[in-house]
């Protein structure tokens, strides 16, 4: 069982849960003007860690027949058979739950919210089989996260959380953008919908440059709407200077460094915009 849940962990690469879970604490801070209470930021985080797991194993049941016939990912744990059909669905039931459970435990606005929020998850997977602008989905389903984590502590709406939602969906969708061009003939190949696949690898990275330009001004206006200070302005320059240099190394005709813009520079956006707005609330 344990080695079934290591490989499951492995496949949905749990360890990237820091792209989207430092933005939901993100939210958490604006909307507490400070450190929510711990019982808050438990169910935040388990809230957090069900849902991505959830959305990524079942994204991974879903395109199991795509990843069976690309060459790069044919080697993940199902189509290599590493890890059964039944435990995949059974650890996403259990994550689901875990989700729901979690966004109880919160209020109940976010009870409410969870099984459409699972629908938007779940309903991402499908969507490369008829749109380009599937990127977008999947930074609107994970921007979801700074949302939700706002109506947890406040159980309102705002425009400094949707604001904060936009940049991330933003940032997401542009990173998906130029994850996608390693997969660009496979895509044409099996009648996949992707940016690169469809308007070509130069357009898409553009498209992926320009999201990126939103991300940070719409980072700018949470700042601005947040009165936020002089550190969290400064993380969101370092922001934008991680975000420019991702798109200096990933070029239309060189793609080798692909790995390094999406696991390498990716990762620190998000824990390094955390530390400098976490900061910048918390010595107020």
């Amino acid at each position: 069982m344990w080695n079934k849940l290591k490989t499951t962990l492995e496949m949905i690469k749990f360890e990237h849960t820091v792209f989207a879970l430092p933005f939901a604490l993100i939210g958490a801070l604006l909307a507490a003007e400070g450190m929510p209470s711990s019982g808050q930021l438990l169910w935040i985080v388990l809230a957090m860690v069900g849902a991505r797991s959830a959305a990524m194993t079942f994204n991974r049941i879903v395109d199991l027949q795509y990843d069976s016939a690309n060459p790069r990912t044919r080697i993940r744990a199902l189509p290599s058979g590493t890890l059964s059909m039944g435990f995949a669905v059974v650890f996403t039931l259990v994550m689901s739950g875990l989700f729901v459970a979690s966004a109880a435990m919160l209020n109940t606005l976010c009870l409410y919210l969870s099984f459409p929020v699972l629908g938007i998850l779940f309903g991402y997977s499908y969507t490369k089989r008829f749109t380009a602008l599937s990127h977008l989905v999947l930074g609107f389903a994970i921007g979801l996260a700074p949302l939700g984590a706002w109506l947890a502590i406040r159980g309102e709406f705002a425009w400094i959380p949707v604001l904060l939602s936009g940049a991330v969906m933003c940032w997401i969708g542009g990173f998906d953008i130029i994850y996608a061009c390693q997969d660009t003939d496979f895509d044409r190949k099996a009648g996949l919908f992707s940016m690169p696949s469809r308007w070509g690898t130069a357009t898409a990275l553009h498209v992926s440059s320009t999201l990126h330009v939103g991300a940070t001004l719409l980072l700018i206006n949470v700042g601005r709407l947040g009165e936020l200070g002089v550190i969290a302005y400064i993380g969101i320059a370092v922001v934008a200077a991680i975000l420019y240099w991702e798109h200096r190394i990933v070029r239309p005709d060189d793609l080798s460094r692909v790995n390094m813009a999406f696991f390498g520079l990716n990762g620190y956006v998000s824990m390094l915009l955390l530390a400098a707005i976490a900061t910048d609330v918390l010595v107020r």
